[in-house]
């Protein structure tokens, strides 16, 4: 990837496509909509091209769409999570801002080509979960999450695995690796009359610092190239005559792991926070999911992020739970409840789900008044592994650890909500991601944990409960 060049271009870009690039690109990126009308539509082709027709099941053909109509229909919180996931694996190195361009289109066939599929530029349901499910993990796997800077209320996207270790003063905050190969500081001053481009030549004043790439806007600059042996990037702005500065820096040995991380801490800095977090909310002081009784004994299979970082865990009508176990590749907790009678645990042979899932469960409390009435919603399969399938649509808040049953009423796997990491500008409209965990993972599940699932029940109604988080 060519980092220098090809990232920091996409910052200087104004939008200078034309409008009708912009639209024909937007059009190109709407499987959403054609997965959503599950019907047989035209693949959007690049001029003079032949027309090639994309086959999913049969049923009525939609009406025609303009690109217009088309590009209203994928919410701007899709395209940002989508940029942000491309992002993540390697293939987009632009401005994760939620408009398309042609160089996200670029950035899917890429992707796809890696994936040994053909380049599109159009991803499939089944691409588009792989996608985010592999843009999870490596977030996970460095520790992505957004942090409010102590002294001067910016926002950060910091990588806490790469960087555990965190120091601030009244000028700021450093965090760094255990070994310094990784360095993230956050600085605050104040300049007389300060610009941008006077404050990009004051960044490339300290010693040692090799500037290859320097873009300088009215209100941010940017700077990159080598500071000694290690890479740097910076990026500052001010708002008076407070300037406030972002600076990374990373050994080369390590270019590869941190260049994408970059990337998304670039998009992500707010230095002056005045609307709503970028990225995900943090995890609610009460948080509400469903979970599957599968033993008669009080076994409880539901979702782990759910019930991660509890102070209190309760069963809506039993009262407390222990969580015994966890499954961080599958994202799957076990529970157990005490002396509870009455139990009725769901039978877990495997269905044969092949499209379409029925998802039982018990949505937050603010969706139905408070009440815990059981409520059940339709969504369709798109295989993404083997053990792993793409829900559409996501199902409600509170249906997380839900069982999915398939057409003959048994059970196919359990339903988990994942929301998007998305590194861009903040946004208000909250994006979700919906997989099914194989009923055959489940099961392996409960069985490396020593609980046996003696479940006969078919009614998944009367086997799910509501699972209640409190957290500090």
């Amino acid at each position: 990837m060519c980092f220098n060049g090809m990232f920091f271009n996409v910052l200087a870009f104004n939008g200078l496509a034309g409008l009708v690039m912009r639209s024909m690109l937007a059009a190109t990126l709407m499987f959403a909509a054609a997965t959503a009308a599950n019907a047989q539509m035209t693949a959007p082709q690049l001029p003079g091209a032949k027309p090639k027709t994309v086959q999913t099941v049969p049923v009525k053909p939609p009406a025609t769409q303009t690109p217009s109509a088309t590009a209203d229909a994928m919410a701007k919180a899709e395209r940002l999570s989508l940029q942000s996931d491309l992002a993540w694996v390697g293939q987009y190195n632009g401005a994760i801002t939620g408009d398309v361009s042609e160089r996200m289109v670029n950035a899917i066939k890429e992707y796809q080509k890696a994936k040994g599929g053909k380049p599109t530029g159009v991803l499939n349901p089944q691409e588009r979960a792989a996608l985010a499910e592999t843009a999870r993990k490596k977030q996970e796997s460095v520790g992505w999450k957004i942090v409010t800077e102590p002294t001067s209320g910016a926002r950060l996207g910091i990588p806490g695995k790469l960087v555990p270790q965190q120091a601030s003063d009244a000028n700021g905050s450093k965090w760094t690796s255990p070994t310094g190969t990784v360095q993230v500081l956050l600085s605050r001053r104040k300049e007389v009359n300060p610009t941008s481009a006077k404050l990009a030549e004051l960044e490339k004043e300290p010693s040692g610092r090799k500037v290859d790439y320097t873009v300088v806007k009215p209100d941010f600059f940017v700077l990159s190239g080598l500071q000694g042996l290690k890479k740097f990037y910076v990026r500052g702005t001010f708002r008076g005559d407070e300037v406030r500065t972002m600076t990374i820096l990373y050994d080369q040995a390590t270019e590869n792991t941190v260049e994408p991380v970059v990337i998304a801490m670039s998009s992500a800095f707010n230095a002056f926070p005045s609307g709503p977090l970028a990225g995900p909310p943090p995890r609610k002081t009460v948080e509400y999911g469903t979970g599957i009784v599968v033993s008669d004994d009080g076994a409880i299979v539901t979702d782990r992020l759910v019930t991660d970082g509890c102070l209190a865990l309760t069963i809506a009508g039993y009262g407390s739970a222990d969580r015994l176990a966890e499954d961080k590749e599958h994202d799957l907790a076990l529970l157990h409840i005490y002396g509870a009678r009455g139990l009725k645990p769901l039978g877990l042979t495997g269905g044969a789900a092949k499209a379409n899932v029925d998802i039982v469960g018990i949505a937050d409390p603010q969706s139905q008044g408070g009440a815990a009435g059981v409520s059940s919603v339709k969504a369709a399969l798109a295989p993404v592994t083997s053990s792993d399938s793409a829900l559409s649509p996501p199902p409600a808040v509170g249906f997380s650890g839900s069982p999915a049953i398939d057409a003959d009423g048994k059970f196919a796997g359990i339903a988990l909500l994942k929301p998007a990491m998305v590194a861009g500008p903040a946004t208000s409209v909250p994006v979700s991601q919906a997989v099914m965990v194989s009923a055959e993972t489940v099961r392996g599940f409960l069985k490396a944990n020593g609980v046996t699932a003696n479940g006969t029940s078919t009614d998944a109604r009367s086997s799910v409960v509501r699972v209640i988080c409190v957290r500090k």
